[in-house]
């Protein structure tokens, strides 16, 4: 069976749905503990391979083009370029 891209969109945009859904379930399973022993292995891991914050304004412009493509490839819009 081929599919046609519309229906590709169609499959995937449920799947991450459901993705979407366990994610969340995990979340709300997790306790403060595993959430503060997380986050303290992501900042270790920074510290020990010199990763720096620093004044990056970038950041937010990265975040607002994931956002336009989240929201182009929800609307149906993405062709994926």
């Amino acid at each position: 069976m081929i599919m046609n891209n519309d229906e590709i969109r169609f499959h995937l945009r449920d799947r991450w749905k459901a993705v979407e859904e366990i994610e969340r379930q995990e979340l709300r399973a997790s306790t403060i503990q595993e959430n503060w022993k997380k986050l303290n292995a992501i900042v270790r891991f920074a510290v020990e391979t010199g990763m720096k914050r620093e004044d990056d304004d970038g950041e937010m412009e990265v975040y607002m083009r994931w956002a336009k493509i989240k929201e182009k490839y929800e609307s149906g819009e993405w062709d994926g370029k």
